[in-house]
């Protein structure tokens, strides 16, 4: 086996399609989250501006207990399988895994800044580009060690809210009576004169104008990150460890696991995110308080959990025939997953700014759920459409050819007359 021949792109028959399904699915769900930033903006959570009633206050209420949390713990948890799945490829050919895993974080890194600085400011990739590189250092670790540290991460989470609260409880001890509250209500009147200030450049402002928005946007966002990455590392280890049991390389054997999940995901799953929604109806974003630590430890158990039974579902569903058949189309989705995933920023911000069809701060939460399925289901067809024809979605392969330091064959007739 040459160096060369050890380190070439995974082919279509060596996909798992069960994977490709379950990404394409988790691109679903992170759409309908990512649907409110697209919307509106980011600061208008902390202003508590605009609360929603009627069928958007249903819409908000749905998004939230079936997606919020749920596909980024998804899409985390494939992130994690797919690094065993890469390693084991490369090292079984005799290939020198770590410097191309690292070049393949460098790459994503640059999509992530330039997503999150030139486009939209709710870009997940940049985080998953760092800490993608922080997994290296559990890649040798035993199965039962990666359950040990997904636990330890999910812990993580909560202690940090909880270690916020604390110091907020100890800030109204030792400061002047309502010192605390003050404070808090000038940090929500920072965030309406933001929210104001970016609908006013995103409705009207020029392309300059929107892109240093974009800027303020994407820093206001980037320590948020903080918050999450426990529980995105968390599932990362999870998938690591389903990679290192070899799980998806026999799933037949592996079924009585996948229906413990599903059972034991939607009960804890259905539990936790009811703590979630309902502990947050109580909860002011820009108050630490015992609800939203409440909240919070709910989505930190339930999301990882509910996002077990989705990919539970699936891996069961797709052991039928028919039903297979039925949700193969989302593998298209899923193997374009990069390019669908900018696809859907340049989609959701040509709808929603100035220079589109401007309907920023407009739609509500129902309309923008509307929206949601719609960009998805032109995505389906488009993507089998492509994929007819190429052996990548065109980021996948800029991707690929950066990572491996050669342009690949784009074209699908390339790699049948050279296997």
């Amino acid at each position: 086996m040459t160096p060369t021949a050890a380190i070439q792109p995974v082919t279509s028959k060596e996909r798992i399609d069960v994977i490709d399904i379950t990404r394409g699915f988790a691109l679903l769900g992170i759409l309908l989250v990512n649907m409110e930033t697209f919307r509106r903006p980011v600061y208008a959570y902390m202003s508590g501006l605009n609360q929603p009633a009627g069928l958007d206050k249903l819409a908000a209420w749905l998004i939230a207990f079936f997606a919020e949390g749920k596909f980024f713990s998804l899409f985390s948890f494939l992130f994690g399988l797919g690094l065993y799945l890469l390693m084991e490829r490369v090292e079984g050919r005799g290939g020198r895994f770590v410097p191309l895993y690292l070049r393949r974080m460098a790459v994503l890194l640059g999509f992530g800044l330039l997503h999150g600085f030139l486009l939209w400011c709710g870009d997940i990739l940049l985080p998953y580009a760092i800490l993608g590189v922080l997994l290296l250092l559990f890649r040798k670790r035993s199965p039962r060690g990666l359950l040990t540290w997904t636990v330890v991460f999910l812990a993580l989470s909560i202690l940090i809210q909880g270690g916020l609260l604390g110091l907020t409880e100890v800030g109204r001890a030792f400061s002047g009576p309502g010192a605390m509250e003050a404070m808090f209500e000038e940090s929500r009147q920072q965030a309406i004169a933001a929210t104001n200030q970016a609908i006013q450049v995103y409705t009207q402002g020029s392309l300059a104008e929107i892109f240093n928005q974009r800027i303020a946007d994407e820093l206001f966002m980037l320590p948020f990150n903080f918050f999450i990455a426990p529980n995105i590392f968390a599932m990362f280890l999870l998938g690591l460890y389903f990679g290192k049991r070899q799980i998806f390389r026999d799933i037949p054997q592996y079924l009585p696991l996948f229906r413990r999940l599903l059972v034991i995901g939607l009960v804890v799953g259905v539990t936790g995110n009811l703590i979630y929604v309902i502990a947050g109806e109580g909860a002011s974003p820009s108050n630490p308080s015992l609800n939203s630590l409440i909240s919070w430890a709910g989505q930190a158990v339930g999301a990882p959990m509910l996002s077990l039974a989705y990919l539970s579902a699936i891996v069961l569903l797709t052991q039928r025939e028919a039903w297979k058949r039925r949700l193969s189309p989302l593998g298209a989705v899923g193997r374009m997953a990069l390019s669908n995933y900018i696809l859907q920023t340049l989609i959701c911000t040509t709808i929603f700014y100035n220079y589109g069809l401007g309907l920023y701060n407009r739609v509500g939460e129902a309309v923008g759920l509307l929206l949601t399925f719609a960009i998805f289901l032109a995505q389906i067809p488009l993507s089998r459409w492509w994929l007819k024809r190429f052996r990548f979605g065109p980021l996948e392969w800029l991707w690929r050819s950066l990572t491996y330091g050669s342009w690949q064959p784009m074209r699908l007739k390339a790699e049948s007359s050279s296997e």
